[in-house]
């Protein structure tokens, strides 16, 4: 290997963690979430070269992953539907487990955009590195935060 493909192969290990999170934040059937990954992946290794280091790589890192997942999902609207086996293989019963499945399920009925900014804040980034990430304002950011907080409040009623 080149050091090229060192250096990319290192940072997707240091990162598949973060990848992996992104796509799961757009769907929870499996399948689905690994060719994701596999996409982002793919996305990231076009990318790599032309990738100047003028943010940090978790910046340039998220902004693919979440281009990527908001691609899918907008094709997987526009796509036949998808069969289901009508068993989910990751339902646990303890409290925590439902109260986190029934914040996944809220988070996954708000729009792709808003989707992302709870990802990102979720995963403690500061207001400007998600401003970074998706080309707006720190303050744009947390009025968006404080509306999506509200949405979810509503949801939940």
């Amino acid at each position: 290997m080149n050091n090229k493909e060192e250096d990319f192969s290192r940072i997707v290990k240091e990162n598949k963690g973060t990848i992996y999170m992104v796509c799961y934040m757009f769907s929870k059937d499996q399948d689905e979430v690994d060719d994701m990954f596999q996409d982002v992946l793919l996305n990231l290794w076009k990318g790599y070269q032309s990738f100047r280091e003028d943010s940090k790589v978790s910046t340039w890192l998220y902004r693919v992953a979440l281009n990527t997942c908001i691609s899918a999902e907008r094709k997987k609207r526009h796509s036949t539907e998808r069969l289901s086996m009508d068993i989910n293989l990751y339902e646990d019963s303890d409290e925590d487990s439902r109260q986190v499945q029934q914040l996944h399920q809220l988070i996954g009925k708000l729009d792709v955009i808003d989707r992302a900014i709870v990802l990102m804040w979720l995963e403690n980034m500061s207001y400007d590195e998600i401003a970074a990430i998706l080309g707006v304002s720190a303050k744009n950011v947390s009025v968006k935060l404080v509306r999506i907080k509200e949405k979810l409040i509503k949801m939940n009623k």
